[in-house]
Order: structure tokens, then C-alpha cells, then sequence
């Protein structure tokens, strides 16, 4: 099934773009529906297009690379007699798909935007690790677009609710709370993607059967797919990534949910592990959140890299990498999270899932902790803290996450007080209904994080 993806409107804004270079990079984790998505495009706004997937590709087309880059007129004409289609002048597209398979194709980008006859889409996961641009040129001519696993508005467009989004949204603008009814129909999805997660064959396997069985089949193929990537890294590196990797379920059930260093290895410290969260975070395996200590302009110019939280890039995945099938099936985990029952690891969910929406609106995460010496602990836990606007208008946004309906957010309010002049809007996101405290701070049903 081809699913509705937002970034199919970049795509269309970078083709139209008069100033626009014309090839764009579609980067992206492994199985998030890159290759769908581009040729799907490509089908719809081209008079014709050729597809080059590089984990299947001829020797003849390999050969062109090799061997004719140097006369455009007999490459092109090798492409469109390979694959049997005829390319038109200004009116096709060529996409190099899994083109970190091949690097060289990456690299002759700059030739052939500079021949000017045809646009270029590639697509590739791991494209920026190290061992697979080490001996190119990356092309200045190429732009590049992050995506990310389907976001909970995706979802909702798969499951039909596009009218829910459009109320939400709604709503969220219009700081008012969803008609009771509604607010628990969306807190209901809402849990169903955090068990599905957003990546397509997940989802598919969900829709297709109603079944989180068979979405839970789909994801651990995935999860497998990713540790043999991990198996095929630099041996350096190998047991480090895998550790850290196994043991993101572990670091998330923890109060502070970050990387506790000395647990992963007895004296060990975060300059050892600085290439594993590299490897990590380029393969978008994971979204990292580093400590941020002192909240201003340039969030990433007061961070700290030895304090970190390492988030799966996706939540359903999580609920997977986390349990096992029969962990799952005893304990009846799908009926306790979808009706708000679960109390043990639910608030590694929420937050794992809020992260993802976040890093999909585009924000780089951080967090943001306050020791006090005289209480030997820390007094000041955010969760997630953004940033809104320009230099001119600067301001920073405090979001505390709560996967249950009664709390305390006393955090929140030191944070409110040390910080006061810099914020905009002060967040928390919970179960409950959309409401602002008496003090200002706005509280979003978890669905609403979307609006951020």
C-alpha cells in the first residue's frame, strides 16, 4: 500500500523551485518507505522516469558509470535502452535508489546537474556513515531532505482519519479541548501507534489484518535487518553499537532515561561510545537527546555529549525491541496500553513516542537537568526542551512528558523560574484533555504533540 507522506510536498516544492539544484537526496533509516514514496513521485509529476536500484543493478549500467560518464549521450542512451523507458528533456527523472550502494552514482551527481537534462532523486540509509562517502566528492549540487518513519498524522491518514487531524489541529489552535467523546477516540489511536509504530510495513501488516501480531511480525524483521547492519560495521565498533543498541529498552525504563555509562561498562565513559551514537544517529536508528545546560540562542552550542538519552527512531519498534512475542502475549501488553493500563514502562513509550514526533516536526532534542548540591540530587528534570523562532524573537520551550493522569510538575516550575524572560510557551503533554493551568502552563493530550 502506498501511504500519504508530508514529504512528498517538499518533493513537489523542490521540483518546482526555479532556483532549485536539481537532485535531492531522500535520507532515511532503513524500511521508513524512501523507495516508495520517490517513485510514486517520480510516476506522478514526470513524463517518464527510471528507477536504478543499486541493491539490483545490471552490469551494463554499472559499466556506464565506469566507463561513459565522459559522453553523456551514449550513457543516457544505455539507461533508457536497459530499462526499456524513453527520457525527455526537462520532462524525466532519474532515481538512484540504495545509492550509498554505490558511490560513484552519488558522486557524478555534479556531471549530470550540470548536463541539464533531467532531475535526479537518490534515496539511501547510512549514506553519510563515514565508509560510504570516504573516497567521493559529495556533490554541492545535491540537496539533501531528512524522512522519517510515518508521524502519528501519517497514521492517522491511514487509518482514515483525516477529519480527526484537521479537528485536532482545530483545536489546538484554538486552545480548547476536544468534545470528550472525540479526546478518548484519539487517545485510543493514539496508543495504537505507539504499539504499530509508523514504519510502513508495519502498518500495512496492521491495517491489512487489524492484527498487532502481524504488526509485531513485520517490526522484528526490521530489528533483525538492523543488528546485521550493526554485524557488517567496522569490528572496532561492532560489540559497542550492538551493547548500546540491545540495551536502549533498559536505559529507557530507568527514572532519567539516559545512557548511565558506568552501566554499560564498569569505568566506561561517553568519549569510548562518541563513534556508537555517531553510528546510531547517522543510521537514524536512533534520535538522540543530549543535555542542554544552559538554555539560550543555539540550543546545540551549550550542550553537553556526555549526558544523553538515546531514543528509538521508532516507538512501535521499541514496544518490540523491548518485549518478547511471549512477554507480549502473557502479559497481555496490546490490551493494557491501548486501554491505559499499563503502568510498568508505559512513560519509556510516551516519551520515546513524543520524541519521534518531535524529531519528524524537524527539532533536534534536548533535555535539560539542574543538580543540587545542598539535596545531592537533581532538582530540575525537563524533559524536552525546543526552541521557536528567529534570533530576533527567540524563545525556548519546556516540555515535560507524563504518561499518567495525576502528577506533579514542581520541574517545571523551578525550570519557569531560573529561565523565565527566555520562554515562550511552558508544555506539559499527558492522557488528559487539552487545559491551561492557573500559572500559564499549557497541557496537550499527547496527540496534540503533532502541533508543536
Amino acid at each position: 500500500m502506498v501511504f500519504k507522506r508530508k514529504i512528498y510536498a517538499k518533493l513537489l516544492e523542490w521540483k518546482n523551485s526555479a532556483r532549485g539544484k536539481r537532485a535531492q537526496l531522500v535520507e532515511g533509516a532503513r524500511r521508513i518507505g524512501k523507495s516508495t514514496i520517490v517513485e510514486e513521485f517520480a510516476k506522478r509529476e514526470y513524463r517518464s522516469y527510471i528507477l536504478i536500484d543499486f541493491n539490483d543493478v545490471s552490469t551494463a549500467v554499472l559499466n556506464a558509470f565506469n566507463d561513459h560518464l565522459g559522453d553523456l549521450d551514449t550513457f543516457f542512451m544505455i539507461l533508457s535502452t536497459e530499462y526499456g523507458v524513453e527520457l525527455f528533456r526537462r520532462e524525466s527523472i532519474i532515481i538512484f535508489d540504495e545509492v550509498q550502494r554505490f558511490p560513484k552514482a552519488r558522486q557524478s551527481i555534479k556531471k549530470l546537474v550540470k548536463d541539464g537534462r533531467y532531475d535526479y532523486l537518490e534515496t539511501g540509509s547510512l549514506i553519510s556513515i563515514r565508509q560510504n562517502v570516504k573516497d567521493i566528492t559529495i556533490p554541492s549540487e545535491e540537496r539533501s531532505i531528512d524522512m522519517h518513519p510515518m508521524d502519528f498524522e501519517e497514521f492517522c491518514l491511514a487509518l482514515g482519519e483525516a477529519q480527526m487531524v484537521r479537528y485536532i489541529k482545530d483545536c489546538f489552535d484554538r486552545r480548547k479541548p476536544l468534545e470528550r467523546t472525540l479526546h478518548e477516540k484519539a487517545m485510543l489511536i493514539f496508543r495504537q501507534y505507539m504499539l504499530v509504530g509508523g514504519m510502513p510495513k508495519s502498518v500495512d501488516a496492521f491495517l491489512e489484518n487489524r492484527s498487532f501480531n502481524a504488526s509485531d511480525e513485520e517490526k522484528r524483521d526490521i530489528l533483525k535487518m538492523y543488528r546485521e547492519d550493526i554485524m557488517k560495521m567496522d569490528v572496532r565498533y561492532q560489540s559497542k553499537v550492538l551493547s548500546i543498541f540491545d540495551q536502549i529498552p533498559s536505559f529507557l525504563s530507568q527514572h532519567e532515561k539516559r545512557v548511565v555509562f558506568n552501566e554499560v561498562e564498569e569505568g566506561s565513559y561517553f568519549s569510548q561510545y562518541a563513534e556508537t551514537f555517531f553510528w546510531l544517529g547517522d543510521a537514524r536508528m536512533v534520535n538522540e537527546c543530549f543535555n542542554c545546560t544552559d538554555p539560550n540562542i543555539g540550543l546545540a552550542l551549550n550542550e553537553t555529549r556526555a549526558y544523553i538519552k538515546c531514543y528509538m527512531g521508532d516507538t512501535g519498534l521499541l514496544v518490540s525491541h523491548a518485549f518478547n512475542e511471549n512477554e507480549i502475549t502473557e502479559n497481555e501488553l496490546y490490551k493494557q496500553i491501548l486501554n491505559g493500563e499499563l503502568t510498568l514502562n508505559e512513560g519509556m513509550l510516551y516519551e520515546n513516542a513524543i520524541a519521534q514526533i518531535l524529531a519528524a516536526n524537524g527539532h533536534k532534542l534536548f533535555f535539560y537537568t539542574h543538580y543540587n548540591e545542598e539535596k545531592h540530587r537533581n532538582d530540575i528534570e525537563i524533559d524536552f526542551v525546543i526552541q521557536s523562532g528567529g534570533r530576533l524573537n527567540f524563545k525556548i520551550m519546556p516540555i515535560e512528558v507524563k504518561s499518567g493522569k495525576r502528577y506533579r510538575y514542581e520541574s517545571l516550575k523551578r525550570f519557569r523560574e531560573k529561565f523565565g524572560e527566555r520562554l515562550g510557551e511552558s508544555y506539559i503533554i499527558h492522557p488528559k484533555n487539552f487545559a491551561i493551568t492557573h500559572d500559564g502552563v499549557v497541557c496537550i493530550p499527547a496527540y496534540m504533540a503533532m502541533c508543536l
